[in-house]
């Protein structure tokens, strides 16, 4: 299992995914942290059987509440993730991949509610708290037990 960590340290709560990653590393989990950018996801999962992301979302649900989609079966049209910084973010990723067949087996998308993007800003504390959820879900799930792609 890949695990792909999104968000811009710079950016108050999207650095999320990156929380996430560093987190899941101090508790022995393999992951990579990626900046969320469509075309260079498609390439990092490349290979892979199974993927799950990490990143902030905005769906209208209380700051730092976790939200799980199966990206695969999940519709694209009304995702929660457009306004990405990228001109290509994760749901197009998905729906590129689809088109292209470059889609693992498996994708999991784990998004972190946030509020705050603006530049040099600290993330907030609700996200943080969502910080630490997803990543006792992700090692609940399994990934500590997997090796790594």
């Amino acid at each position: 299992m890949l695990v792909l960590c999104c968000g811009n340290p710079d950016r108050g709560d999207d650095a999320a995914g990156l929380l996430v990653a560093r987190r899941l590393r101090k508790l022995g989990i393999d992951c990579l942290e990626h900046s969320g950018e469509g075309l260079s996801l498609l390439e990092a999962w490349q290979g892979a059987d199974e993927v799950v992301l990490v990143d902030a979302v905005v769906t209208g649900r209380p700051a730092g509440a976790v939200s799980v989609w199966d990206a695969l079966a999940a519709p694209l049209a009304g995702w929660p993730l457009p306004g990405s910084s990228h001109a290509l973010g994760l749901a197009e990723a998905v729906a590129l991949g689809r088109v292209l067949g470059r889609l693992p087996r498996r994708v999991t998308l784990y998004g972190i509610e946030a509020r705050r993007f603006e530049l040099g800003k600290r993330p907030g504390r609700a996200l943080l708290r969502g910080v630490v959820e997803v990543a006792k879900r992700i090692r609940a799930d399994g990934a500590d037990r997997r090796p790594p792609v």
